[in-house]
């Protein structure tokens, strides 16, 4: 037997593991410390009451022999992919197809599962600070070397975004086969305006690169002048793939599903440069042949996001995440300290006190206010000297923290 030895390749741990370990070592010597949870994006608040319903209604078919469904479609069920295609992308003059649209459990599964398509010889280029699901999977797939001591993998484009370019880095100066997109961003909050997103689609055409583009938190945009899909960029479903996710807007963290956009335009040459193949056809391929589909409840929960009475309690629900992303920054601004982010999504991105390192942040934060966060340099060398704090929590619990780090920082 042998294993996967690029996994071994993987830094001490991933990122989410690694606190959860400080925190539960933290609780044992401490049990009785009141630990608040800031750090990792899952949200708090239950399901809509529309989602409810129609989970509940779903449930009820199945208990019927005349309603009752086994396997449905890999690809998901017509009723909400045809939802999914009009509300997301025809309302907002978008050219994707119902039949473009994959159903899953998730976008972070969709994010490592799309390289089964892609060869390992390509090019890959990612932000700095990054999503460190982009960077590992790439590390298990063999498409890097090894790390340096500062976190870099050997064979990876790092594009620095930092506050010193307002967290929009450059394009890339060499041509790359593959760009990892995530906005609005995770971790910084930085958002790409119709300009920055045309130059990136334009680079791609030119140089035949494919952009996945996570829009994970697309819900969070308040700005009307930000785009909300890639595909609102003309040539987009050349170049493109999106991927989306209920978990953040609709609290799906717990229920999973997902959708991810391959438009029939996009296309990659085959071996040797020989004719261009669909990656529509190769997704459809490796979806249909390792996934059974999302359950039919929790699909039809998803339909019932895109009601008038589903989408109202949505806003809602994103509306209150925000209004706790304000409380933060409203606090650490008075405190003196840099804040980025907050305003177009969930996070906020925050230099830390002093200069001191990100670690180090959190373990003092966890020690002296009992407040959990996300050091930035588990995001990537770049992300060295930032945290990230999460709006996900409820009101009381992100005031109490506020209250806290104002006597501890």
């Amino acid at each position: 037997m042998q294993i996967n030895h690029h996994s071994l390749k993987l830094q001490a741990g991933y990122l989410f593991p690694e606190i959860a370990r400080r925190v539960d070592a933290f609780t044992t010597a401490q049990p009785d410390a009141d630990v608040i949870r800031l750090g990792i994006g899952d949200v708090t608040e239950p399901l809509p009451p529309a989602i409810v319903a129609a989970m509940h209604d779903a449930l009820d078919e199945m208990s019927r022999r005349e309603t009752f469904r086994g396997y449905g479609p890999e690809q998901g069920y017509a009723f909400l992919r045809e939802k999914i295609a009009e509300h997301d992308y025809q309302a907002r003059g978008c050219a994707v197809d119902a039949d473009e649209i994959f159903v899953s459990d998730g976008s972070k599964c969709d994010t490592g599962n799309f390289l089964d398509v892609l060869g390992a010889g390509n090019r890959i280029a990612v932000l700095d600070p990054v999503y460190p699901v982009y960077v590992d999977t790439n590390v298990m797939a063999g498409h890097t070397g090894e790390a340096d001591t500062e976190g870099r993998y050997e064979g990876l484009v790092y594009l620095p975004a930092t506050a010193d370019n307002d967290f929009a880095p450059a394009l890339p100066s060499e041509p790359v086969d593959l760009i990892y997109l995530c906005y609005p961003n995770n971790p910084t909050g930085a958002v790409a305006g119709h300009a920055a997103l045309k130059a990136w689609v334009e680079y791609a055409r030119a140089h035949d690169a494919l952009i996945l583009f996570d829009a994970a938190y697309e819900a969070y945009i308040t700005d009307p002048d930000v785009p909300h899909s890639i595909y609102e960029i003309e040539g987009a479903t050349e170049v493109a793939v999106e991927l989306r996710s209920f978990s953040k807007n609709a609290g799906f963290t717990g229920t999973r599903c997902a959708h991810t956009v391959v438009p029939r335009g996009v296309t990659a040459p085959g071996p040797g440069g020989s004719d261009r193949v669909p990656l529509h056809q190769l997704w459809t391929r490796r979806h249909t042949t390792k996934f059974n589909g999302v359950s039919y409840i929790v699909q039809r929960g998803a339909e019932a996001a895109y009601s008038d009475e589903g989408r109202a309690q949505i806003r809602s629900l994103v509306d209150f995440y925000m209004e706790n992303a304000s409380i933060i920054s409203r606090t650490l601004t008075e405190l003196g300290i840099s804040v980025y982010g907050g305003t177009n999504a969930p996070y906020i991105w925050l230099r830390t006190p002093d200069g001191e390192d990100s670690w180090s942040f959190f373990d003092r934060l966890l020690k002296q206010a009992h407040v959990v966060g996300t050091p930035g340099s588990g995001f990537g060398a770049a992300g060295e000297g930032y945290f990230r704090i999460s709006a996900f929590n409820s009101r009381e619990n992100v005031g109490e923290a506020m209250r806290r780090i104002r006597e501890s920082v």
